[in-house]
């Protein structure tokens, strides 16, 4: 598949064909814009749920050349990954399917979840995600949060059997730091690190993590690019979120928190109208620039948003806006 420039001229935006990124040492590959599918069932508005929608839109992305379906038995519980194996019903060979385990929920209408990374644990999740995905091996499973009672060791040696049994590509690690990353990766490959990389969330670069993962061959994949919607641009206040939505309990969309952060959308908004692109795409481009081995799942319930995110795959953002962008200030509020 081509690759897109990551070369521009200064002071535009350059549209390329979407770069496609290998999953850490094996021989599949991924488009740089994949789809996160929490927010269909989990977190986000669940009282809008709409299952039907929701596998349009899978769909229709698998339409646009997204290959990366990523969901998790967390998000629902359990209710995500049926989802997904609907939605992919027929086209499962065109997809690289990836889900998550070891975040075990305690408690949906709080989110309470705990961790579990012990090898029984993981080895019942496994096949418990397989039945409901209605497929006999995923390409990509996730420890979702590594259990700090359990030495990463022993979790990932779990699940490197079920690669060997062939019921999992490759493995990856959700949230880890980078001596997380090497202690699991010399007992198996690490193919993939999955964390939160955002505008207004960097810890995954101030951390050592997505540079880590570049010198190593694993694939970055970031969960909310966007913020967890804020920064798309179209939150002014906590009244323009649903009132059954997980984000209210989070600091970063309290009342005081949104009004301040909306400066940080503000200078988004002034880049991208500069380069006649969304304020969405810019944000997820920010993030794609971060490196090669970089990419995203923005999540959405609308086909409409759906192909705005997939427009981003092809921005390249030229060197003024990127400095613009890395200097915006630090967001208000923990995420």
């Amino acid at each position: 598949m081509p690759t897109g420039t990551r070369t521009s001229t200064r002071g535009k935006a350059v549209r390329t064909t979407m770069r496609r990124i290998r999953l850490g040492a094996t021989d599949r590959t991924f488009a740089a814009v994949g789809l996160g599918c929490m927010g269909m069932s989990w977190g986000y508005d669940e009282l809008g749920r709409d299952d039907d929608e929701s596998v349009a839109v899978i769909r229709r992305a698998v339409e646009l050349g997204v290959d990366l379906i990523d969901t998790a038995d967390q998000y629902g519980p359990f209710t995500n990954e049926l989802l997904v194996g609907r939605a992919l019903e027929g086209i499962r060979d065109k997809v690289l399917l990836a889900t998550k385990g070891g975040l075990v929920v305690d408690d949906p209408a709080t989110y309470r979840s705990h961790r579990d990374g012990r090898p029984e644990y993981l080895r019942g999740a496994v096949e418990a995600s397989l039945k409901r995905l209605g497929t006999d091996h995923v390409d990509l499973y996730q420890l979702h949060r590594i259990d700090p009672e359990v030495p990463v060791e022993e979790s990932w040696g779990a699940l490197a059997e079920l690669v060997k049994e062939g019921k999992i590509g490759a493995l990856g690690l959700s949230e880890a730091s980078v001596e997380e990353i090497a202690r699991a990766h010399a007992v198996h490959p690490v193919a993939s690190v999955q964390s939160e990389l955002s505008l207004w969330s960097r810890e995954a670069l101030t951390g050592g993590v997505v540079e880590h993962c570049g010198r190593e061959g694993i694939a970055f994949i970031a969960f909310a690019p966007l913020g967890r919607g804020f920064l798309s641009g179209s939150i002014s206040g906590p009244q323009d979120l649903p009132k059954a939505d997980g984000r209210h309990r989070l600091p970063r969309f309290q009342p005081d928190a949104i009004a301040a952060n909306r400066a940080i959308v503000d200078q988004v908004r002034t880049v991208a109208e500069q380069l006649g692109a969304t304020v969405a795409q810019v944000a997820i481009a920010w993030v794609l620039a971060q490196g090669e081995h970089v990419g995203v799942i923005p999540g959405t319930k609308t086909r409409r948003y759906l192909e705005d995110n997939v427009a981003a795959g092809s921005l390249t953002l030229p060197p003024d806006a990127l400095t613009r962008l890395d200097a915006l200030p630090e967001p208000v509020g923990s995420r």
